[in-house]
């Protein structure tokens, strides 16, 4: 190989060509260098970075070969590249919100008092053009949704159902000519019976100041609609070849009708009866609607009687007016309903909580 030509200097030295341009190219990192295991001395190497640990590691023998590597992904997730097996390139804004519609990307002029005429005009102007009714709709439905269970001690899983559900009717314009607070009123009371903390009737209009009447049509209606939905959307599984869950996920789960039982459970405990008169109640509840002594009897009229007759068996007796402030039903409903339990008191009782003494007949007061 010849050698390269020598370049001579002012002083009369000599030195390569190659030298020179080494010495006065500036150091740069090598990205043909490949960190293979040492161990294994696979190429390519079968390398993984561990950002939870902070590890490099050869995937093959497990082998550490580095640490305290830096994390260059993003600082959070929104979930919503799963499907496509890679990272989420998303570094800034907020969560994406699934109760409104629209990528929910936007920027905000903000005015601020005393601000000059041009700033007032441009956030006038934003405002106007970036409007959206429909979002501003929901919103105030969500709002107003989660005031209302607020209110009342209803869970946050039950609130958020409620949205849900009055979502999927404002998308659909399924309830034209009905008032927003009658639709909203039938989505707490269904959300209610879903998440098992069914409310009645009444406590919904106590709630909402819409009436008993009104929402009972509107619940129909809703029950109707979500359930002609539910099978639409079957209908397209089945059409593409899919199968439906047959546990009903991805769907609005059927709304079950609310028995005594479930409100003997949340009457007793604002009543303070213990958790044994609790049971109790609800054994009796159980029995009462197997055996048919109060057939025709309204839930809430049932519940309200065998919490009645089990706090006088249990030894923690609650007076009928006490058990109707609870319940929302007349004092003169709970004793009738009893005098029909009182005949058939051994049928509605098991014998093992005669026999080992949680509860005596002999308490019971009279018809």
């Amino acid at each position: 190989m010849a050698n390269p030509p020598a370049v001579i200097t002012p002083t009369g030295t000599s030195y390569h060509a190659t030298a020179a341009v080494k010495a006065q190219e500036p150091w740069r990192e090598d990205l043909g260098m490949n960190l293979i295991c040492k161990e294994c001395k696979e190429d390519p190497p079968n390398i993984v970075e561990d950002f939870s640990a902070g590890d490099t590691v050869c995937g093959s023998c497990g082998l550490v070969l580095g640490d305290r590597i830096v994390d260059t992904r993003s600082e959070w997730r929104t979930f919503t590249n799963d499907d496509q097996n890679n990272d989420d390139p998303s570094r800034v804004g907020d969560g994406a919100n699934p109760l409104l519609n629209g990528a929910q990307l936007q920027t905000d002029i903000a005015f601020i008092g005393g601000a000059s005429a041009k700033s007032r005009d441009l956030s006038r102007a934003q405002n106007k053009a970036t409007h959206d009714k429909s979002t501003q709709t929901l919103l105030a439905a969500y709002k107003h949704i989660g005031s209302l269970c607020d209110g009342i001690g209803i869970p946050k899983n039950v609130s958020d159902t409620a949205k849900h559900l009055f979502k999927i009717v404002h998308d659909e314009n399924a309830f034209r000519g009905k008032s927003q607070e009658t639709v909203i009123a039938g989505c707490i009371f269904i959300a209610c019976r879903q998440c098992k903390v069914p409310r009645t009737f009444r406590e919904i209009f106590d709630l909402t100041k819409v009436s008993k009447p009104e929402i009972g049509r509107v619940f129909k209606h809703l029950e109707r609609f979500f359930a002609g939905r539910n099978e639409k959307m079957k209908a397209s599984i089945v059409e593409a070849g899919g199968v439906p869950d047959p546990n009903g996920s991805g769907f609005n789960a059927a709304v079950e009708s609310t028995t005594p039982k479930d409100l003997c459970l949340r009457f007793c405990s604002q009543l303070n009866l213990s958790q044994k008169c609790t049971t109790l109640s609800q054994d009796i509840a159980i029995r009462a609607e197997t055996t048919g002594d109060l057939a025709g009897r309204s839930p809430i009229s049932t519940a309200a009687a065998c919490i009645y007759m089990a706090s006088y068996l249990a030894g923690e007796a609650r007076s009928a007016k006490d058990v109707s402030v609870v319940a929302g039903v007349s004092d003169g409903t709970i004793r009738n309903a009893f005098k029909l339990m009182l005949p058939n008191k051994e049928r509605l009782v098991k014998q093992e909580w005669i026999a080992d003494g949680r509860a005596d007949f002999k308490r019971l007061p009279p018809a």
